[in-house]
């Protein structure tokens, strides 16, 4: 029996294209590496006073508390609306949208959209984005890589290599080649 895995927090918000690049390459790794990836919904503008992402991040964090297992296909599928297709990811019908297109029924969509002004929901994105903060962030995406009794920081979707090095993992460039058979 190997190592236990170490834990990489990914601290992203949907309306960061370099979130995004960050999100995909990690979600790819996840498998490859002994990491055990968490997606850790966080909200811009508590970083940079400024973004229209509230709702769709809401909706994420309450997702992430109702049913963790769809965070990352909805996460992909928020991502996809508004920097593949410039669809506005504010209003509730696209979220909806987004969330029935990642697999979600209708009924679990509306369900999770219903709590996403809840003080549970408030409190928590509040919590995590604060979390980010603690660490150093000063921007999105960040990831901490908690190694060996200590939390790392990274910044930027750029650091995989980094990241590679830091974990004694092998980097393979951002589609390892497990995932171009696949692809």
């Amino acid at each position: 029996m190997g190592p236990l895995p170490r834990t990489l927090e990914l601290f992203y918000d949907v309306l960061s294209p370099y979130s995004w690049l960050g999100f995909e390459v990690l979600c790819r790794y996840q498998n490859i590496w002994n990491i055990r990836l968490q997606l850790r919904p966080s909200l811009i503008a508590g970083i940079m006073k400024d973004s229209g992402s509230l709702s769709a991040m809401r909706f994420l964090t309450a997702l992430s508390l109702e049913h963790p297992e769809m965070l990352e296909k909805v996460s992909r599928e928020l991502w996809m609306r508004v920097w593949s297709r410039d669809e506005d990811i504010t209003e509730p019908q696209s979220i909806l949208a987004a969330a029935e297109k990642a697999g979600m029924t209708a009924e679990q969509a509306r369900g999770i959209l219903e709590k996403i002004s809840t003080p549970k929901v408030k409190n928590q994105l509040r919590e995590t984005t604060e979390a980010a903060c603690k660490y150093g962030a000063f921007g999105l995406p960040i990831t901490v890589a908690h190694v060996d009794g200590q939390a790392h920081m990274l910044f930027g979707s750029d650091r995989m290599e980094l990241l590679a090095y830091l974990l004694g993992e092998k980097w393979m460039g951002p589609v390892p080649p497990a995932m171009n058979a696949r692809l």
